[in-house]
């Protein structure tokens, strides 16, 4: 462990801190990836080196690659509001490919990327296996198909040992992400959007880590592409019961039909957009209610011995619990 070199990036957000927390902890020697201006106070304290640097600046990728052994690529541009079409591509597209090369050119042993179930957008024969169609719902998730897609090819020219996985949605603490969905839930203002009855397979954050490192380090995982998610899929219905009851209030009741918000998010966007305003609604969030999102996650099962553990009661017990200790609900 002591002798082997990880590089980690996306470090500062939400899955490459907790995979960083766990590797550094484990004794690995953890280097992290870090733009200028992102908290590294949480990095340092667990022993992590961090390497200044940005997935558009292949300079800092060399340096940042040097004498490693493994690159976990975590980091993306995840959904902001507030950047184009080009600066999402330049990231997620351009970045991973200048990450490979200076990986390649260092002589990295093993490259594990993040890529999303998003590729497949809406699962229409479910559950989905790996083998499932790219069908990418949004922009972001076109600049991660695009960006798989490059993996994907240096995996199949066999230029160096490559892993890909696809996470479900993700969640525990430090997590901020559904933190919007658990107040609304808590202030009783939360509104189901259709029936409810869609699916959603999501994974908690700590059985995630844990497989991102068996992709890592198990021979059998090379030059393979898995889905990485809880062990089934649960109703957005039985979801909101599951928080409802870990916070102690009443489950909502009130649905509403999902076309109109649906036409009054694309119409939000239509208005906003060309003036720079961000827009109160956007179809993508409506997406949540409308999209079934269900895996098999039997490859990983066999591959990796991949088994999730932490039951979605439990997981949305303990998100609820930092929440509550670090003052967000």
């Amino acid at each position: 462990m002591g002798n082997t070199r990880v590089l980690i990036t996306g470090a500062t957000g939400f899955t490459g801190g907790h995979l960083c927390e766990r590797l550094a902890g484990q004794g690995y020697a953890v280097r992290a990836l870090v733009r200028n201006g992102r908290s590294r106070a949480e990095l340092e304290r667990w022993g992590v080196e961090i390497a200044p640097g940005d997935l558009r600046d292949p300079e800092s990728l060399r340096a940042a690659t040097r004498d490693v052994d493994v690159v976990y690529h975590i980091g993306a541009l995840f959904r902001p509001e507030n950047v184009s079409h080009r600066e999402m591509w330049q990231t997620n597209v351009d970045g991973t490919r200048a990450l490979l090369e200076a990986a390649l050119a260092a002589g990295v042993r093993r490259f594990v990327h993040c890529s999303t179930v998003g590729v497949h957008g809406d699962i229409r024969t479910p559950p989905a296996t790996e083998d499932a169609p790219y069908a990418p719902g949004d922009r972001y998730q076109e600049s991660k198909t695009e960006g798989e897609r490059v993996v994907v090819r240096y995996m199949r020219d066999a230029k160096m040992p490559i892993v890909v996985f696809r996470p479900g949605g993700i969640y525990g603490p430090r997590d901020l992400r559904f933190l919007k969905l658990f107040r609304a839930i808590k202030s009783g203002r939360f509104v189901m959007l259709g029936s409810g009855r869609v699916a959603y397979q999501m994974i908690y954050v700590d059985d995630l880590v844990a497989a991102i490192q068996q992709c890592g380090e198990l021979e059998q995982a090379a030059g393979n592409v898995y889905i990485l998610t809880g062990p089934e899929p649960v109703t957005l219905n039985r979801l909101v019961e599951v928080i409802a009851g870990v916070l102690g209030v009443p489950r909502p009741r009130w649905h509403f039909p999902v076309a109109p918000v649906y036409v009054a998010g694309a119409l939000c966007e239509a208005l906003c957009k060309p003036f720079g305003i961000e827009p109160p609604l956007y179809r993508r969030r409506v997406d949540f209610f409308r999209k079934t999102r269900s895996f098999d996650i039997s490859k990983a099962r066999r591959h990796l011995g991949f088994a999730p553990s932490v039951d979605l009661e439990t997981g949305i017990r303990r998100t609820a619990e930092w929440y509550r200790a670090n003052h967000y609900l």
